[in-house]
């Protein structure tokens, strides 16, 4: 207690010599007199006009990081207004502590240079093709830790967590209903206008019920829930990881000995693989369900004959190629997010970040995934 008590008040006496200012130093510049040492030096800045300036160390006493960045700041903003700084008298101990602040000081700021280059656009390029392939090994990671963790539940069926798996089903299947109905319904209704205004031309109307059949048994329905999923369920998934990993609620389940991947991932994966398929169902009935009113209203076909030339339109098959792809769109999607979710920081602006690229790139590599089925479909005449 008594190092407290015996702390001398900061002072700087100013003494002229010829064109020459010295300011004299003295009491202790350190952390407990720091808010007294940066009025002092702001008074000081504010009053000096000089063109040499010595700053005279002989009389300091005590000086600690605090004080020596306060003198650091100090010596910088004589220097900025114009005036040339000489320093006098510093005793080996203080001086060790200067320079070493000196050489930790931020450095200076430098403006991005957003002029458009050959140069700038391969650098630009190599980098986005290293963050994908640090990408690429995260989820490589993920599903190794995803086999063994796996391997393990099927020989202790009592580690798979349900209520857990319930949970999040709720979350990704249940509460999703309305909004991928009504985006579908919407989606059903717009194909079968265009497609009956166009096709009405050639007195083709009832064709339509063919193109919004297989439109939206094979591509659309499937395609519009993962993109959907991708978008409220993939950002959750993120969001909640990257909250745990900010409060540090992840390293506290490695420390207690839980498995991550066991407790977080794969839930979540298992609840939206079951999940993605159910809402694709969903889909293709609120799809058609729009298809049929609108051309029942639009081009005067009946709900009967819409139900009949859709049996005739498509069969089991054309249902299954849209469901078989479901539940890969869902493993990438969760993957996607859960990497995501597991690379956020310690800020918000960390946090937002990764939420936007997890929803850009699930959606980004849903559709090329569904690009390799329609090939691999058409391959095997499918």
């Amino acid at each position: 207690m008594a190092l407290f008590n015996d702390m001398i008040e900061p002072r700087c006496a100013t003494r002229h010599d010829g064109e020459r200012v010295v300011l004299i130093l003295s009491g202790d510049w350190i952390i407990r007199s720091a808010m007294d040492c940066e009025a002092l030096a702001e008074q000081i800045c504010n009053d000096l006009r000089a063109a040499v300036v010595a700053v005279d160390f002989s009389a300091l006493g005590r000086l600690d990081t605090a004080g020596a960045w306060i003198l650091h700041k100090f010596r910088g903003r004589i220097e900025y207004s114009g005036a040339r700084v000489q320093v006098v008298g510093v005793s080996e101990e203080h001086r060790l502590l200067l320079n070493e602040v000196d050489a930790h000081h931020p450095p200076p700021f430098v403006p991005d240079n957003n002029r458009t280059s050959i140069v700038s656009v391969f650098d630009s390029t190599g980098r986005a093709v290293v963050e994908a392939w640090r990408d690429f090994i995260a989820i490589l990671h993920i599903l190794g830790s995803l086999s063994a963790v796996v391997t393990t539940v099927l020989f202790q069926p009592k580690r798979l967590r349900g209520i857990a798996i319930a949970v999040q089903f709720d979350k990704t299947c249940i509460g999703a209903v309305p909004i991928v109905a009504l985006m579908s319904f919407l989606i059903g209704a717009i194909i079968s206008q265009q497609g009956g205004f166009y096709l009405r031309q050639f007195g083709a109307d009832l064709f339509v019920v063919d193109l919004a059949g297989v439109l939206v048994l094979r591509e659309i329905g499937v395609l519009l829930t993962a993109i959907m999923v991708a978008g409220r369920s993939g950002s959750a998934f993120t969001a909640e990881l990257g909250a745990m990993k900010m409060q540090e609620e992840i390293d506290a389940l490695h420390v207690i000995g839980l498995n991550v991947t066991e407790v977080l991932i794969l839930p979540r994966l298992l609840a939206l693989m079951a999940a993605v398929p159910v809402l694709a169902f969903v889909s293709d009935i609120a799809a058609l369900t729009g298809a049929g009113l609108v051309s029942w209203s639009y081009l005067g076909i009946p709900p009967q004959a819409f139900i009949s030339r859709l049996q005739d339109a498509v069969t089991m098959q054309t249902f299954l190629v849209g469901m078989v792809k479901a539940p890969f769109m869902a493993l990438i999607i969760g993957l996607i997010a859960c990497v995501e979710g597991l690379k956020v920081g310690g800020s918000a602006d960390s946090l937002g970040r990764h939420t936007t690229m997890s929803v850009v790139k699930a959606i980004f590599l849903v559709i090329v995934v569904d690009g390799l089925f329609a090939i691999f479909f058409a391959a095997i005449n499918v």
